[in-house]
């Protein structure tokens, strides 16, 4: 009885222990699957945030732009960008909601600091340090998205777009290539790689029309 005794003890303690080896043999997994620990990788949940960050920066600044701005083409701009933005952003929240992936909840430090030392100029250095902001913002916005999108369609849809611009090629019903998103089997990748491309092409525009402004703007500042 002993001996049976001490069999059963010590087959008990192998099936507890091998047990808890594979408890967590299956966590380390569950999290090392992309840096995932809720069905959402890390990546994604990085990109959420960081464009949800900068797309409330373009309406934040956009909105001081048209209480003080002087500048006819650029208030109109700036209402362009809360429109376009605001937009952007709920169809990204409606995305992200899906998927249980908070939004950025108010601007960063970076920022924020932005935005308060723009509220405090005037005039012609208020124009030109908003239409620098946009500049910059709208490069930053396109190059998280650049890595949602379909390397080969994207290069195919700037040199389009480059043909137009020059006049090498005429629009007639809008552009013929699409920007189209990077496949992934990942559910949630997927939906943010389509909203991605989506709006890339929204974002290039702002970004040209941000740099006429921005010439002459610098024209102004010159004469």
């Amino acid at each position: 009885m002993r001996r049976i005794g001490i069999l059963s003890l010590a087959l008990a303690t192998a099936l507890t222990v091998g047990c808890d080896r594979s408890k967590q043999e299956a966590n380390e997994t569950a999290v090392g699957t992309a840096g995932k620990t809720d069905g959402v990788s890390g990546r994604d949940k990085d990109f959420v945030r960081d464009v949800s960050t900068l797309n409330m920066t373009e309406v934040e600044l956009s909105r001081t732009a048209v209480q003080r701005s002087g500048d006819n083409e650029l208030k109109k701009f700036a209402q362009l960008m809360i429109d376009d933005h605001t937009a952007a952003g709920d169809k990204l929240q409606a995305t992200a909601s899906q998927h249980n992936i908070p939004l950025a909840a108010q601007l960063d430090d970076k920022h924020s600091k932005l935005a308060s030392e723009l509220s405090q100029k005037q005039g012609l250095d208020f124009d030109k340090a908003y239409i620098d902001a946009m500049v910059d913002g709208h490069k930053d916005v396109l190059d998280k998205l650049e890595g949602r999108v379909d390397k080969q369609r994207l290069a195919e849809w700037k040199a389009e777009a480059a043909d137009i611009a020059s006049g090498k090629k005429v629009r007639e019903q809008g552009q013929t290539i699409a920007v189209i998103p990077e496949k992934s089997d990942d559910q949630v990748t997927s939906a943010l790689n389509t909203w991605a491309a989506a709006v890339y092409p929204i974002v290039a525009g702002h970004l040209d029309s941000a740099k006429v402004l921005q010439t002459a703007i610098k024209k102004r500042s010159t004469n």
